[in-house]
């Protein structure tokens, strides 16, 4: 004898082996592509951008959103022969907007890459080449 039973939010169903032997008659739904609980990928199947994939990072819904969204969308419908050459002032706009907020986009100091590369430069000088004659021995 099959049954039904509600435990807090679950709903177990009980079935017997008669139950599984006959045939389902469950009728498959066609994936809806604006179904907001269905998983996507960064591009949803009608070629919009999906804003809630989790691959974004959050980054539409932060104070920069709106240059995020700005810039990423003229990318991604760039028709231009190097893609995205049309979109420097939305990728400008959107680095402005994120140099505002440096603890929520951080980025490398450029005191640091100077520091890099100075550090880089002085061991390279200080590194003796192997195997480079000296002028002036014969």
């Amino acid at each position: 004898m099959s049954y039904c039973r509600q435990e807090g939010k679950d709903r177990i169903i009980f079935v017997t082996k008669e139950d599984h032997e006959t045939p389902s008659s469950a009728e498959l739904v066609a994936d809806d592509p604006n179904d907001p609980y269905e998983d996507h990928g960064l591009i949803l199947p009608n070629g919009d951008i999906n804003w809630n994939c989790p691959c974004l990072g959050g980054m539409a819904s932060g104070p920069c959103g709106e240059q995020f969204k700005s810039a990423f969308s003229c990318f991604h419908y760039s028709k231009e022969e190097i893609k995205g050459s049309d979109c420097v002032d939305q990728f400008r706009a959107m680095q402005e907007c994120m140099q505002k907020y440096p603890e929520l986009y951080p980025q490398e100091d450029d005191d640091d890459d100077d520091n890099k590369e100075e550090k880089q430069s002085k061991d390279l000088e200080s590194t003796p080449v192997v195997g480079k004659e000296e002028k002036g021995s014969s």
